[in-house]
């Protein structure tokens, strides 16, 4: 069997090593597998192709790997939309009062009909509340 040939298997088994493992570890061997199987198809001997896996694969590991786990441990996007309003506070502009289906308040410069997440619950103008969840163009507030 061709060398380059056992570098290409190689550099998958590393691959599918990354793809169960998800540590970003087997990733920059894996491209260190594939430049060596360039190498030894370009008729280049064992030797430079072992030297090319292994420069390359610590190149990677060195730079790639420290981006790679930095994205990692980023928070996930912000929330849009509605979604973005839960957890804000909210003032009340018109009595809450689910029983009798009332209820305006402004949240972030924007007037929404509230309704109090406890059904029991009524909420007097002028106090401060917070969204608690959103259905459709309905706030649900606490205090």
């Amino acid at each position: 069997m061709e060398p380059w040939v056992l570098w290409i298997i190689l550099a998958v088994v590393l691959a599918i090593g990354e793809i169960v493992t998800m540590g970003f570890f087997l990733a920059p061997f894996a491209g260190g597998a594939v430049v060596g199987a360039l190498v030894s198809g370009l008729g280049a001997g064992v030797v430079p192709a072992g030297l090319a896996f292994l420069v390359v694969s610590l190149l990677l590991l060195w730079v790639v790997r420290p981006i790679a786990r930095s994205h990692r441990r980023t928070p996930a996007l912000a929330r849009t939309g509605t979604a973005a309003l839960v957890g804000k506070p909210a003032l009340v502009l018109e009595r809450i009062a689910n029983d009798e289906a009332v209820g305006v308040v402004k949240i972030e410069g924007e007037v929404w009909t509230a309704r109090s997440y406890d059904d029991d619950q009524v909420i007097e103008p002028g106090s401060r509340v917070q969204v608690v969840e959103i259905r459709g163009a309905t706030a649900l507030v606490t205090d």
